[in-house]
């Protein structure tokens, strides 16, 4: 039997794994007391088991440890799963008793210095295209621990509707694994089973969890994927080129994006960084007469796109790449300004192209630009 079909078999057998599981969870839930209760700023208007994570990572844990357990290398493994077992327990302490954010980073912290110490994973140089490479020297460690605590941050923060943390974080994931097999020739094989290994683990769960879901990933499961995502993401960052760093940020689009415009939003709106509302891009689209499924659907099909982006960077050259990555930036708050993700009126873009479209409106802002002038004069 080829090493291909007893792959896709195994892959089936963490599906089914994750799925028997995730019923078995659920009633877990509710016995110890992780769920997720109505109030304004939840979508559900029912109490909500949220342990779900565990079935992927419990599924996950199987995968890598029995199943692979002769093609991995336990030295690569075990600081992984132990990493992922403080992470695991901070979400599942938070679904239960509700952590600070501080006490959440503390976790999430510990877990980064295992990966980094014991797991001697981390970004030690970045080159830099018409520049030259930088040894980061005792600025590898900081650089880590901002990477995988930005990234892992993104995608809880994005797991707001039925399934769309998962829906994204598989689309990541496939694409991080395409690109390790691909283009990363000294580790890509073992790196690329591993992803796949938590990309059937998220498929088995997957029908519980889209709408109408019936248990959610909650903190447990949001904060162990964005986590897994950073650290594989990571593998390709030992050495960043300017690709290795784009391409990460591109497949993580989405969340990334959500997050980098939730902080301004706050910051514009001189409110704590920590506060949460109900301005996300899920909440946007919902309030702009999307449908649940329609939203997420939506989301998907945009870190598609940025997973495509991310992929072609690979083979292009780098005077493409900044073209594209200026291309896409563009489009990227043009979308941004017409949902009002910021802010209804913080437009910068949208007017600017409508001074140059329109001149009426040209000539008005001109005329308030003389006026106030002569104002300011006297």
């Amino acid at each position: 039997m080829g090493f291909t079909f007893q792959f896709i078999l195994k892959l089936i057998a963490i599906m089914c794994l994750s799925a028997i599981l995730t019923p078995l969870l659920k009633l877990a839930s509710f016995k110890i007391g992780a769920v997720d209760r109505p109030d304004e700023r939840r979508i559900n208007n029912k109490t909500m088991p949220t342990a779900g994570g565990l079935s992927i990572f419990i599924s996950f844990t199987v995968a890598v440890l029995w199943e692979f357990n002769n093609t991995l290398d336990s030295q690569r493994v075990w600081p992984m799963l132990l990493a992922t077992l403080i992470i695991v327990l901070t979400g599942l302490m938070d679904d239960i008793f509700e952590l600070t954010p501080s006490q959440k980073t503390i976790g999430i912290i510990i877990a980064s210095l295992v990966i980094y110490f014991i797991g001697d994973i981390g970004i030690n140089t970045i080159s830099i295209p018409f520049v030259g490479s930088f040894q980061l020297d005792w600025l590898r460690l900081p650089m880590t621990l901002i990477w995988i605590l930005a990234i892992t941050n993104a995608v809880n923060l994005i797991d707001g509707l039925d399934g769309l943390a998962c829906g994204v974080a598989v689309i990541a994931l496939v694409t991080i694994g395409l690109t390790s097999y691909f283009f990363l020739p000294s580790n890509g094989v073992p790196l690329a089973i591993m992803i796949f290994s938590l990309v059937a683990a998220i498929t088995g769960f997957f029908p519980y969890n889209f709408h109408p879901a019936t248990i959610y990933l909650g903190d447990t499961g949001a904060l162990f994927l964005g986590f897994m995502i950073s650290i594989f993401s990571l593998q390709g960052l030992k050495n960043a080129t300017f690709i290795s760093v784009l391409t990460p940020m591109f497949i993580l689009g989405v969340p990334i994006t959500d997050t980098v415009y939730a902080m301004l939003r706050r910051y514009f709106n001189k409110k704590p960084i920590s506060t949460a509302d109900k301005m996300h891009l899920h909440h946007r689209l919902l309030s702009l007469g999307f449908t649940h499924r329609g939203a997420v659907l939506t989301i998907y099909a945009l870190a598609t796109v940025f997973a495509m982006i991310a992929l072609l960077m690979n083979i292009a050259s780098t005077w493409a790449i900044i073209l594209l990555v200026i291309s896409t930036l563009f489009g990227l708050e043009l979308f941004i300004e017409l949902i009002g993700l910021v802010g209804e009126n913080r437009q910068p873009l949208m007017r600017t192209l409508k001074f140059f479209g329109n001149r009426r409106y040209r000539q008005g802002v001109l005329k308030k630009t003389k006026r106030k002038n002569k104002h300011e004069k006297k």
